[in-house]
């Protein structure tokens, strides 16, 4: 018999009650050779789980718990488990499961993976099973799914990096931030300051990239060294042709004058955009033809950069830019109202599990 049988916490009724959050409680998938139960530390607070629960993406599954950066510490494991033990902490992310078998699988693409589940929402495999998130007592995972985190890290300081993190270093590694590169970063937000302090962290001139000056203090306290605002007459014109990479963290494409960002480019630099507005953008290709740079996307990161991005954060002591609250339905409340009005400072994180599930 596993342990714990019933896991709880705090759900969403309805897209429009989203914001009455409710205890309720589940029983879990069946507990697999492969599985490890995890206690719940604390939470980050994802816009991915405002507009699941909101209904803005769409249909999902209510009464839902929604959360998907996790800290917590292991309690049970299966037989076959070899990545995890019991007592120790660990983290997971928006992702809970892929096959593992398949061509992308195999070479540190499993976030590809046309099998993969979400950590909230989705059905899990035949179990006839609802995934739900992080503002719960427990989650069961997949051993592949749980990271360790190093010691050095608090718990409030990993969590949002397991998310918001990985979804910005995966694709400054993949595409060579490092020494002697330019890169730019679009936004300076929950996405964004970890976008300035993993490029920064990993060697390349990092420019933030924001509508106004506002946050220029806090972009160079992040380790920026530099600072375009776009709403000033030609803020393009002295550094067209100059970046090797520029990350879009934007949540909204209003007034977004792509054909401007595209012109930062040096020759077959690359724009990648990780920010998700719920509105698109279009795309002319006379805006990329003249310096043949390469538009594209990424989503989250493999199993090896997530392991990657932590160390290198508890080897440089990187801090996030973190508020802590209380989960509660009115600290969730609160979490979600800070969202909305774009005044969390960069990320939240949900804690004190300890007394939510007394």
């Amino acid at each position: 018999m596993s342990y714990p049988e019933q896991f709880s916490g705090f759900q969403a009724p309805s897209a429009e009650n989203w914001l009455d959050f409710k205890k309720g409680s589940w029983k879990p998938r069946p507990f697999g050779d492969y599985d490890v139960d995890i206690e719940i530390e604390c939470c980050g607070v994802c816009a991915s789980d405002k507009h699941t629960i909101s209904g803005d993406w769409g249909d999902c599954p209510y009464p839902l718990a929604v959360g998907h950066e996790v800290v917590g510490k292991v309690l049970q494991v299966g037989p076959k488990v070899t990545l995890a033990k019991v007592g120790q902490r660990v983290g997971v992310g928006a992702q809970v499961y892929s096959c593992l078998e398949c061509r992308l699988c195999k070479n540190d693409n499993e976030t590809y993976c046309k099998h993969q589940i979400d950590a909230y929402g989705a059905p899990y495999l035949d179990t006839g099973y609802t995934t739900q998130g992080g503002y719960s007592s427990h989650t069961r995972i997949h051993e592949y799914w749980v990271y360790p985190i190093p010691e050095k890290l608090s718990s409030p300081n990993a969590a949002p990096m397991l998310c918001a993190g990985i979804t910005v270093f995966s694709p400054l590694k993949r595409f060579g931030a490092g020494p002697g590169k330019k890169v730019g970063i679009v936004g300076v937000g929950g996405l964004g300051h970890y976008a300035v302090i993993f490029a920064k962290a990993l060697g390349a001139e990092t420019w933030a990239i924001s509508r106004s000056r506002s946050k220029e203090a806090d972009a160079r306290k992040m380790g920026a060294d530099g600072f375009i605002a776009t709403q000033e007459e030609g803020w393009e014109k002295e550094h067209e042709h100059t970046f090797d990479l520029i990350v879009n963290t934007a949540s909204s494409f209003d007034g977004f004058e792509l054909g401007k960002y595209l012109s930062l480019l040096n020759v077959h630099g690359r724009w990648n955009s990780v920010g998700m507005p719920g509105e698109g953008i279009t795309v002319h290709n006379q805006d990329f033809a003249g310096n043949g740079c390469f538009i594209g996307s990424t989503h989250l990161g493999s199993r090896k950069e997530m392991l990657e991005m932590l160390q290198l954060a508890a080897d440089k002591g990187i801090e996030s830019w973190v508020e802590e609250i209380p989960l509660s339905a009115d600290g969730l409340r609160q979490a979600m109202d800070k969202l909305e009005k774009s005044s969390v400072r960069y990320r939240s994180c949900m804690v004190s599990y300890d007394k939510a599930f007394a």
